[in-house]
């Protein structure tokens, strides 16, 4: 069986605007990057439905963005950065109907593993509010996808974008049903994710400072991010493969290199094999310099696809 990847060209039609670090070529960079790997499967992303998004959004905030989309130009949401132009929906929906498709593939049996390359990211957005580029909060919406289906309870969410994972974990705090793990740069946007979050014991934050470097990095996930992804014992990991931390990215500065991503996403896939029959999927959030997210996208994939 293959790597699934899952991918829609609505996603092209999210446009922030000139100069936006989420930029259109984005997307154009992951898929150019996966170019000439074997064991791969490209397959369309669906759009997410309304009862997926209701699981964890609230009714209103669903209706909220139906309202606030444009018929032309852009209009900023919660926050200026964080914009609406015809098509952010769909592309927002291309991703967490994307991410709850792979689930169901894999869960299913019909691919060992998925990567949903879509665009705009998702891990900002909490329940009711966007923020930090982020419409629907992806990675949450796929999380509890899964466990509606039968054997799955626990699901392990594994975030290293360099940005805290602030939506996740607002979302999923007090739920014990499900883990959420994030390393991220601190102090940077969006100022939260200390190691005393601990939610309901379900949190575990790993903080680095800027400079860290690759030892850092890999320390953290060896000595807190992993152990806890054991001990929880999951029946489903998710991953929120942001690829910001990378050492060429402009908005962050914890210079980890490509071999880190393939060296975390073995790690995740040892766990997966140990506890959930190696099921797992992972969905793009950031990653803002074009050449660092293609390489960086292409190490996770290629590990991915070396499943078994």
């Amino acid at each position: 069986m293959s790597t699934l990847i899952i991918h829609h060209d609505d996603c092209l039609k999210h446009d922030p605007g000139p100069g936006h670090p989420e930029q259109v070529r984005r997307l154009a960079a992951v898929m150019g990057g996966l170019e000439g790997l074997r064991g791969l499967e490209y397959l369309p992303a669906p759009l997410v439905t309304a009862e997926q998004v209701d699981r964890v959004h609230t009714d209103a905030y669903r209706h909220w963005l139906e309202a606030m989309e444009p018929e032309e130009g852009r209009v900023p949401l919660t926050e200026a950065d964080t914009l609406m132009n015809p098509g952010s929906l769909a592309a927002s929906a291309r991703g967490a109907g994307g991410l709850c498709f792979a689930v169901a593939q894999v869960l299913g049996g019909q691919a060992p593993n998925a990567f949903v390359a879509t665009r705009p990211p998702g891990h900002h957005s909490g329940t009711d509010f966007s923020m930090g580029f982020c419409l629907y909060n992806n990675v949450a919406i796929g999380a509890r996808h899964a466990q509606t289906f039968e054997g799955i309870e626990k699901v392990a969410i594994l975030d290293f974008d360099v940005h805290h994972g602030n939506g996740t974990q607002q979302i999923f705090e007090n739920d014990p049903s499900v883990l959420f793990v994030s390393s991220h740069q601190m102090p940077l946007y969006p100022g939260s994710g200390a190691p005393d979050e601990t939610g309901v014991g379900n949190i575990h934050n790993l903080p680095l400072a800027p400079g860290s470097g690759s030892a850092a990095l890999q320390a953290a996930w060896a000595r807190v991010g992993l152990p806890a992804v054991d001990a929880f014992a999951p029946d489903l990991i998710l991953v929120s493969a942001g690829f910001d931390a990378h050492e060429r990215d402009p908005l962050a500065q914890l210079e980890a290199r490509d071999s880190d991503f393939e060296w975390l996403t073995r790690e995740i896939m040892s766990l997966a094999d140990s506890h959930c029959d190696g099921r797992l999927v992972s969905i793009l959030e950031g990653g803002y310099d074009l050449q660092g997210l293609a390489s960086a996208s292409r190490a996770h994939v290629e590990a991915l696809s070396r499943a078994g």
